[in-house]
């Protein structure tokens, strides 16, 4: 199959690693420096190239901010035939979009990133596959992902969004509250430096990116969840109650059993 990729940053240039093998490949960057580390593919820097390639499935891997900027840019140089696919993390205004431009699509959430996920071993991630998707668009996913040993949910735009809410929303906003409280350590403890590590790794997502997952409409009902936490916590510890401390601390072993 002749598979076009946009982007080669850390996602894209992982895709084309991963299909290059068993498919015809071709990968674009406005910025020819982004090429250079990507192997055994074709490399772009001019749409009008894409034109030539003629490919049967499209996958845009530019960030989140430019995912249907880049869509709209590349659609005049591909057949009317190619499946286009996204893997964006937030797929805000991508719905709208699909059915804007009524191509067949695919659209999928890999939940790992290059930054902390073992590529060489990804049986215990997973990826989410939506089911307003077409059906030969779902299947290459499916195939390709069970290649990869990922598990694979397939959820609704809906559902995807409300996920996304309470598994990314929560980790992300209560990592970004430790780091905003942090001073130098001189001796740090090992709890202290794996979540400096989380800390730092997430930091160094692209902004953009960071907010929007935070700007999900369904975010601030699980801060508030945490915030009642939190409230509660303290009481426990401003009262020094064993007792309730006890019942808390049991609470969480519980929710992570």
């Amino acid at each position: 199959m002749k598979i076009q990729i946009l982007g080669a940053g850390k996602m894209g240039a992982f895709f084309a690693d991963v299909l290059s093998f068993q498919h015809e490949v071709a990968i674009f960057d406005p910025n020819p420096e982004r090429l250079r580390f990507t192997y055994n593919c074709i490399r772009m820097n001019h749409l009008q190239e894409m034109s030539d390639f003629k490919p049967e499935i499209l996958i845009n891997a530019a960030t989140v901010q430019y995912t249907i900027k880049a869509f709209r840019q590349a659609l005049p140089y591909i057949p009317e035939t190619c499946i286009i696919s996204d893997i964006a993390s937030v797929k805000t205004g991508l719905k709208e979009f699909y059915d804007e431009v009524k191509r067949p699509f695919v659209s999928t959430h890999p939940m790992f990133g290059p930054t902390f996920a073992n590529l060489g071993n990804l049986s215990s991630e997973n990826a989410i596959i939506i089911s307003e998707s077409s059906h030969l668009g779902k299947v290459f996913f499916r195939d390709l992902y069970r290649s990869l040993k990922l598990n694979i949910f397939e959820y609704t735009f809906d559902e995807h969004d409300e996920t996304i809410a309470y598994s990314l929303s929560i980790p992300f906003a209560s990592t970004l509250v430790f780091a905003s409280v942090m001073k130098h350590q001189e001796a740090p403890g090992t709890t202290f430096k794996k979540h400096m590590d989380v800390a730092r790794g997430l930091l160094s997502e692209d902004d953009y990116l960071l907010t929007e997952i935070l700007f999900n409409p369904r975010t601030p009902a699980q801060l508030e969840q945490i915030r009642k936490e939190l409230a509660h916590l303290l009481g426990i510890i401003n009262a020094r109650d064993s007792q309730a401390m006890g019942e808390f601390l049991k609470k969480v072993r519980e929710n992570i059993s």
